[in-house]
């Protein structure tokens, strides 16, 4: 097993190794911008849905519509680079919404921030899956039989690399990256190179839009529906800030800069791609068995059935497939550093603080494989089926993130603070609409999911807190309860006798006061109500083994084995407060865990009982009948 596990997620590294562990600008850049940039995909997708659907209310010149949507998108994308630079800048450990708002306005709206973030990273992760077996299957239409395994494939698969180490699965998911970047660049030149020389120009939308009297309204409720799709182009551009401490130094220089290069990179296809959809006429209905960009990329390639033109499709796709899979890392990368943030303030379990081997946060990667594979089950591994619930909360953390920082600069001052306040400012007005937008556009859809939920997960939060708090607090105060010395009685329970239970007796006499031991054993009287023939042999056998030890027996009509050593122990507690109590179980060990599972159920239930009564100790005494195999 120890050599599996080798192979699977390379050698230990131990905590002076972090160093190690930084990434380059390149790396990071694969890593943190997966999800944004992957998301050009199906961000013009989106936006041309609902536009789609309304041709036959407005006419075939609504597709136009979707031009200046990603127009008013990129925008904001630009407002958001200003805005979260400020944030790297300002806090080099790390600036995510949650450490902002934690800083700046409060537990409340720190939680508030997390549970949103957490909420889309595990969307995130089901989401770009989803879309990438759509992807593959627009190429290979057999395949959609098995559209949930491979989802579900692809998942485990990232989840292993991400096991080994933030460093290796950069390494691993570069290539899809640019892959993808260097498919989509040329596939814009060649693209644009066609609208340039006038081959296969389609001008299926050239006529305008119809909009008059009442339609007027339906018109501004449809751009905002196509404006909150198309807004899932920016879920993930927060993912730089949250991640900063895993660059190389000087860390907020090149999160920084690595952040621009993502923008650039990330506008620069949303808005080609939107382009020349809108130049070739192409429409998108959710059903459709095809993706927009698998449509756009055969009409740009021309004749891409065959030949050299068919193998760029197919390598176009696999790419496409690839990052969009791939850009689940964004979420592994941030989602167990948030977890393991909530989780050292107390608000989620400590667990998610523990780092594993290969120094990742183990635990919140195998719950957000876990539950986007629960998302990918229930929705059948459609993306169209989760993306309403998509892009909510991550203007939400937007919108919070940028408040705190415009608190910030009001609360510090400093050099410019204004200006930056502005920034700041301008950020947390045009993404809290936006988020409003998104809500009430897509709250129908599947968004109110995500609103319900993220309340009750701050009520969660702050439910462990308080429990966290309580328990430290009852721990300080008992203290008191074990001032000066106390008296020891020692309960061993036994069933039989074998060498397990004469060690765990010889234990008991060692740790007793004065020699107060007793054992005590369950009795199932027979239909007479007479002693079981077992409880007379362990009696006639007890004094051969066991001198100096009273053996007492516990009746039990009803065949109960917990019940009565319960009732036992609570009636001793009573009789005797001044004593602590202290129960040992003698177990046996097999040499194989399957052997285990066969025995010692009895002790197990005992144990987890026990363990439930105050001032009671529950010492396990292990007695190994055979070798332990390795």
């Amino acid at each position: 097993m120890p050599n599996v596990r080798s192979f699977l997620l390379g050698r230990r590294l131990s905590t002076e190794e972090s160093h190690e562990t930084k990434i380059s600008n390149p790396i990071a850049l694969a890593v943190f911008s997966s999800d944004a940039l992957s998301s050009v995909a199906y961000g013009t997708q989106e936006i041309m849905a609902p536009l789609t659907a309304a041709i036959a209310i407005f006419g075939a010149g609504v597709l136009g519509w979707s031009w200046w949507v990603a127009l008013g998108i990129v925008g904001l994308l630009l407002i958001l680079n200003v805005s979260y630079r400020q944030t790297i800048h300002a806090y080099p450990s790390g600036g995510g919404a949650y450490l902002v708002a934690k800083d700046n306005l409060g537990e409340a709206a720190a939680q508030t921030a997390g549970a949103s973030l957490l909420i889309d990273y595990i969307l995130t992760v089901a989401v770009s899956v989803s879309a990438g077996v759509s992807a593959i299957i627009s190429a290979f239409p057999g395949l959609e039989a098995h559209r949930i395994f491979l989802a579900e494939g692809i998942i485990a698969f990232i989840a292993l690399m991400n096991l080994r180490g933030v460093k290796e699965s950069g390494l691993v998911f570069s290539l899809p990256t640019y892959g993808f970047v260097v498919c989509i660049v040329g596939l814009l030149l060649k693209g644009f190179w066609n609208v340039a020389t006038g081959h296969e120009v389609i001008t299926a939308h050239a006529a305008v839009a119809h909009v008059e009297g009442t339609s007027k309204l339906a018109a501004l409720w449809l751009l905002a529906r196509a404006y909150s799709a198309g807004c899932t182009a920016l879920t993930g551009v927060e993912a730089i800030s949250n991640g900063v401490t895993a660059f190389k130094d000087p860390v907020s220089r090149n999160a920084s800069k690595t952040m621009t290069w993502m923008v650039v990179i990330l506008g620069t296809m949303f808005l080609g791609i939107t382009y020349l959809t809108n130049h070739y006429g192409l429409t998108y209905h959710p059903d459709s068995p095809e993706t927009l960009l698998s449509q756009l990329t055969r009409i740009i390639l021309g004749g891409a059935e065959h030949g050299f033109p068919r193998l760029v499709y197919l390598v176009t796709t696999g790419f496409t497939m690839a990052i969009l899979a791939l850009a689940a890392n964004t979420a592994y990368a941030d989602f167990p550093r948030l977890a393991a943030l909530h989780a050292r303030d107390g608000f989620l379990p400590r667990q998610f603080t523990s780092q594993g081997d290969r120094l990742v946060f183990s635990n919140g990667i195998f719950i957000l494989s876990l539950a986007a594979g629960v998302l990918v089950l229930l929705f059948g591994g459609k993306e169209d089926h989760l993306l309403p619930l998509y892009a909510v909360g991550v203007f939400l953390g937007f919108t919070i993130s940028q408040t705190g920082m415009v608190r910030r600069w009001f609360r510090l001052k400093g050099k410019a603070w204004q200006l930056k306040a502005l920034i700041n400012g301008v950020g947390a007005v045009t993404t809290c609409i936006v988020m409003l937008v998104i809500a009430v556009t897509r709250f129908a859809h599947g968004a109110w999911i995500v609103i319900v939920l993220v309340p009750l997960m701050v009520m969660t939060f702050f439910n462990i807190h308080r429990h966290y708090i309580r328990i430290k607090s009852i721990l300080a105060a008992s203290r008191v309860d074990f001032v000066g010395p106390r008296r020891n009685r020692v309960v061993v329970l036994v069933s039989g006798i074998h060498a397990g239970v004469v060690q765990a007796l010889n234990y008991a006499k060692v740790i007793a006061d004065r020699g107060e031991v007793e054992a005590l054993t369950v009795d199932f009287p027979d239909e007479r109500g007479r002693d079981s023939a077992a409880l007379d042999k362990l009696q006639s056998d007890w004094p051969r083994y066991c001198e100096g030890i009273p053996l007492r027996a516990l009746r039990s009509p009803y065949r109960k084995v917990v019940e009565p050593i319960v009732q036992e122990l609570e009636r001793m507690r009573k009789v005797e407060p001044e004593y602590t109590i202290t129960v040992i179980l003698p177990e046996f060990i097999t040499g194989h865990w399957w052997a285990n599972l066969l025995h010692n159920q009895t002790a197990w239930r005992i144990k987890g009982t026990l363990l439930l009564m105050p001032k009671i100790i529950v010492i396990s005494i292990p007695y190994h009948v055979e070798p332990v195999i390795e």
